[in-house]
């Protein structure tokens, strides 16, 4: 299984202190948010290479990145061209680029590069790799306001997604989808056909919604917490409690 790492956004909600550098390198609890991650992914030998996808402007301070650090997979960092969040290919697209300019042919988990987990994402692997289909994690979220900001799922009794929407305006329960997604060779074969058949493009679990409406897809429920580093004030959530 190969990791690839979605790391191509602006960050401007985190403006000063992303203007000029990368959201998934901030600090926390002294190492990148980057690190906490993919330190999880080796200690479990998960994965067996990693390809950070970036935008040109921060391009060079993930490859300084990817130099000094030690794993025992390869780090391939790639420049997708855009340079500003107005130029922005989408998470979509940057995961068809990634796969294409890496030729990725191989089951493959898809990640966000802002997000921290409080438990280990071998769990995860293993769900997925038992299922044999492709899998998304998921969480209840009690609060309704945002349901509407998040992709939302109807969850059947063994797992399976019965239907996905991002961004409802009416949502059809309270799971919602992280974008941590483990997807199997075959299905990554689809991405293509998907982006040709209207497939959005800028959210990441798109590709996903249009999967799960013609292939198994499962969902498995979070064991711990996810922190979503979105702003300022989530940021500093995350530096304290990480911290500790």
């Amino acid at each position: 299984m190969k990791c690839l790492i979605l790391a191509a956004g602006y960050a401007t909600r985190l403006y000063p202190l992303t203007e000029n550098f990368p959201k998934p390198l901030l600090d926390v609890g002294g190492k990148p948010i980057l690190d906490w991650l993919i330190d999880d992914l080796e200690a479990g030998g998960l994965v067996d290479g990693y390809v950070v996808v970036s935008n040109h402007k921060f391009h060079d301070h993930f490859a300084a990145w990817a130099r000094q650090h030690r794993v025992g997979a390869k780090i391939t960092v790639l420049d997708d061209g855009t340079s500003s969040n107005e130029t922005r290919l989408g998470a979509v697209k940057d995961i068809e680029f990634a796969v294409e300019k890496a030729k990725l042919d191989d089951d493959v988990l898809v990640m966000a590069g802002d997000n921290l987990l409080d438990f280990s994402l071998s769990e995860f692997v293993s769900y997925a790799r038992v299922r044999e289909a492709s899998c998304v994690m998921c969480y209840e979220e009690p609060d309704e306001a945002r349901l509407h900001k998040t992709g939302v799922i109807e969850r059947a009794d063994d797992g399976r997604i019965l239907s996905m929407e991002e961004k409802p305006a009416v949502p059809k329960s309270h799971w919602c989808v992280p974008a941590f997604y483990a997807y199997t060779r075959e299905d990554m074969r689809l991405l293509p056909e998907a982006i040709a058949d209207g497939c959005g493009i800028d959210a990441p679990g798109s590709f996903l919604s249009w999967l799960a409406a013609r292939r198994p897809v499962y969902a498995w429920p979070m064991p711990g917490r996810r922190y979503d580093i979105g702003n300022l004030a989530s940021y500093a959530e995350a530096r304290e409690v990480f911290g500790k």
